[in-house]
């Protein structure tokens, strides 16, 4: 069967061709009612948008890349929902890669947004040459969560030295001082501010930091509850603080399997609230980043950016975390 074309649907409504264009697209002004019958008439005889051969004419796009780190990551899922909320708010299209935090990947798709023509991207890099690539081809980009080195593009930022300071604070105000920090790295603003954040926690009241007590360890639940472990065995600690919910899940996992009881022997806490430490016995204490509203906030500095509502200078945004205090926290044991 032919694919119905404007033209069908200008007939089916009994309106001009740009008119419809006029009501399909958005652009230009169509009454209330002409929208309505304008889509009535498409969705009657099957018409669909065709986004690529307008970017052909136009030269222009309403597809926003995303780029994101790992969709299997709940955070990644919340951060990519509230962009796409966004987005379909002002009636642009969010085109979503997976680059599994592989640079290559990750520059790959560059490459495939940058033939796509879209006006902006939305990244959380792996490195800093994506978001350097991208702008150097008069894209505008937005970093997401995360920020490598000096760039020229914009930046959406969870306040982590905040929110990791007032998850110290809260364990020292329970009586902890020899408290465990999991993390699993410092090169990126994320898990650089979380340390700076456990760090001045510790300042602030007059307590040195154990460096034997920080351990580093990788991106993966299977090495944070190995890593955990050697924490346990051969460090004092009556709390400990996982740097993210996927170092969270190993420590846990270590935890359960030493048969500890939480928080009596052992207090447990985490940054970055995901669905599974409330459902959890006792219920994980942790910091709420609000992913959604992050994302949210990525795609309106997007947009305001590609309408040229901003001036040229770059903005960093921060949004400021919420301590949520659940059961696996308690006073520190006492000897």
């Amino acid at each position: 069967m032919k694919r119905p074309t404007v033209q069908d649907v200008a007939r089916e409504a009994g309106v001009s061709p740009s008119t419809v264009s006029r009501a399909l697209h958005t652009r230009g002004y169509a009454s209330p009612d002409v929208r309505d019958r304008v889509r009535a008439a498409a969705e009657k005889i099957g018409y669909v948008l065709d986004h690529n051969a307008r970017n052909l004419r136009s030269r222009t796009s309403t597809s926003i890349g995303v780029l994101i780190s790992d969709l299997r990551n709940p955070f990644y899922a919340d951060l990519a929902a509230g962009i796409e909320q966004e987005l379909r708010a002002a009636e642009y299209q969010m085109v979503l890669v997976n680059d599994n935090g592989e640079p290559a990947e990750e520059m790959r798709a560059a490459e495939t947004l940058l033939a796509m023509r879209v006006p902006g991207v939305i990244v959380t890099p792996v490195t800093a040459a994506c978001p350097r690539v991208l702008q150097e081809n008069g894209v505008h980009v937005v970093c997401a969560d995360r920020e490598l080195g000096r760039s020229g593009s914009d930046v959406v930022l969870s306040d982590n030295k905040a929110g990791a300071r007032a998850l110290t604070e809260h364990l020292i105000g329970l009586g902890h001082t020899r408290i465990g920090l999991l993390i699993d790295e410092t090169k990126w603003s994320t898990g650089a501010g979380r340390l700076a954040g456990f760090r001045a926690a510790h300042a602030d009241h007059g307590l040195a930091v154990d460096e034997d007590l920080i351990a580093f360890t990788s991106f993966d639940a299977d090495a944070a509850q190995q890593t955990t472990r050697r924490l346990l065995n051969e460090q004092d600690v009556t709390a400990v603080i996982s740097a993210n919910n996927v170092l969270a899940q190993g420590a846990l996992a270590e935890i359960k399997e030493r048969r500890l009881k939480v928080p009596r022997q052992l207090s447990l806490a985490a940054y970055d609230d995901v669905p599974w430490m409330s459902l959890v016995q006792p219920a994980l204490t942790t910091v709420d980043q609000h992913t959604v509203e992050l994302g949210r906030n990525c795609a309106r500095l997007l947009l305001a950016r590609i309408r040229g509502e901003l001036p040229a200078r770059r903005r960093i945004l921060r949004v400021a975390p919420r301590l949520v205090v659940r059961g696996s926290t308690g006073p520190a044991p006492t000897a």
